[in-house]
């Protein structure tokens, strides 16, 4: 799985890498500073989620993936809309915290869903410390702990909760005991049996991408960055979280202080360059793919800036003569904040009624995006 860094001067890979470095260096300066700068970083959430889902081929609607993550859904969700607010999820917990915590293992752990259950053992470790205190200082006070019956269910549940950890631990480790014969040979267990390759070593393919973490440093950052997404696609570290690799683009420039100003959607540019360059067998042309896409990324996001920009000036000059108690500036953020609103999620989130978020609409003159077929939606196009 040893991954080789090429020469950044490469007379092919230059002229791609100097634009995405431009690029991306206009794009974090201008989204920095920038009046519609939330509203901007919250849209690409919603837009890179469902470019991710694009990317690995399939389709998700952005409308419904904003209803979907509002518990508004419009219909059943697809276990393709259940993936996109997966990685909606991701991207909104990593632009929270420090730049280079979901490149540490710590990070990736809670990413890909491992952190939780340590997590979840902590939480019962000390809700057991509170309980046994919280008993020892009863008991001093009174001989009759007036408590005494909630603690007796909280330590039923806690050992039910242990014998179950103790059951699923020894299943593992039998699992493990067994010769890779003896593994082949048993049935799988339920859902995990499809879901995970006995020889998929995991651990030991984050290792390898690491490694290449260690040596993307040493070279301009939107370089390291499309030599990280390279390696996450080639070594196949997760097969199930997958699509973190893109996530991981934004956060690596992020971390290298290249795009500081918010976590780039790397996809959004990713899904415009063709399959065949993006999978390429030739290492050049796949790392080239991947700058141009940093760059189409880049640019479009100054276009989703100057749109952005236009509609707040357009909408604020309809309720410049408007009383200061006005729910229309509340209207405004949400929907610079969304790709597309409804009249439920205006009535939600601004405290109104929906017959009240009709109006405000029609006020605010906001363009209705969708038919008149499972829903009304308005957005700024």
């Amino acid at each position: 799985m040893r991954y080789e860094t090429p020469d950044p001067l490469h007379p092919t890979l230059l002229p791609a890498l100097i634009a995405a470095e431009d690029s991306l260096a206009r794009l974090d300066e201008r989204a920095g500073r920038h009046p519609v700068s939330e509203g901007f970083r919250e849209r690409g959430q919603f837009f890179d989620a469902a470019a991710a889902l694009w990317v690995a081929g399939e389709l998700v609607h952005v409308e419904d993936l904003v209803l979907h993550d509002a518990h508004m859904d419009a219909r059943a969700p697809s276990h393709e809309l259940t993936i996109a607010h997966a990685v909606l999820r991701a991207r909104r917990r990593v632009d929270l915290v420090e730049p280079d915590w979901a490149l540490t293992s710590a990070g990736l752990n809670v990413l890909r869903g491992e952190g939780e259950a340590i997590a979840e053992h902590n939480h019962r470790q000390e809700l057991s410390t509170r309980r046994n205190t919280a008993f020892a200082e009863n008991d001093e006070e009174t001989d009759e702990n007036p408590l005494a019956a909630e603690f007796a269910e909280l330590d039923a549940a806690i050992a039910r909760s242990e014998r179950l950890l103790d059951v699923h631990a020894s299943g593992i480790a039998e699992m493990e005991s067994l010769s890779p014969a003896a593994k082949t040979s048993s049935e799988p267990m339920g859902q995990l049996g499809l879901l995970f390759e006995e020889d998929w070593d995991e651990e030991q393919r984050l290792d390898a991408w690491r490694a290449v973490l260690a040596t993307a440093d040493q070279l301009p950052a939107s370089l390291g960055a499309a030599i990280l997404y390279d390696a996450w696609e080639r070594i196949e570290p997760l097969r199930r979280q997958h699509w973190l690799g893109s996530l991981l683009v934004g956060v690596y420039l992020r971390f290298r202080g290249k795009v500081s100003s918010h976590v780039l959607a790397f996809n959004t540019g990713l899904k415009t360059i063709r399959h065949e360059r993006r999978r390429s067998k030739d290492r050049l042309t796949r790392l080239v793919a991947f700058l141009e896409a940093m760059t189409v990324t880049a640019d479009l996001g100054m276009k989703e800036l100057d749109r952005l920009s236009l509609a707040k000036t357009q909408m604020e000059m309809r309720i410049k003569d408007r009383r200061s108690s006005s729910n229309l500036p509340g209207l405004i953020d949400l929907v610079l904040s969304r790709p597309i609103v409804s009249t439920a999620l205006i009535a939600r989130q601004v405290g109104v009624t929906p017959r009240s978020a009709l109006n405000l609409v029609r006020e605010l003159g906001v363009r209705e995006m969708t038919g008149r077929g499972r829903y009304r939606g308005w957005g700024v196009l």
